[in-house]
């Protein structure tokens, strides 16, 4: 986890931008919001990412977040929400660099609300 908390400098934005569309935005939303296509199919529904609970938790704990949701150590909310809903994803090998990426991504919707 000390690797994610390396400067911003190292995150490619792009990438970062790209792995959100591709992979987050269907639930999350394009602007981060929580009303992307499957937002309210989940249980519980999909959160709000520009919150300002939201922005304080990412901020206090930068890369924490984002890691723990996508690793899922809740279970199976994401992958059982996109099965259910008819949705595939080709399975993704995520390294310490698209965490760092999809974070900085996503602090850079933050700061457009």
């Amino acid at each position: 986890m000390l690797v994610l908390l390396a400067s911003s400098a190292y995150a490619d934005i792009r990438n970062g931008k790209n792995l959100y569309q591709n992979r987050c935005a269907i639930c999350h939303g394009e602007n981060a919001k929580g009303n992307g296509p499957l937002a309210h199919k989940s249980t519980p529904p999909t959160p709000d990412l520009t919150a300002k609970a939201f922005q304080q938790r990412l901020a206090n704990y930068p890369g924490l977040i984002v890691s723990s949701i996508i690793l899922r150590p809740n279970g199976d909310r994401i992958p059982r929400t996109l099965r259910e809903n008819g949705i595939k994803l080709a399975p993704h090998a995520w390294t310490v660099q698209d965490l760092r990426d999809v974070n900085e991504y996503m602090r850079t919707l933050m700061n457009k609300q």
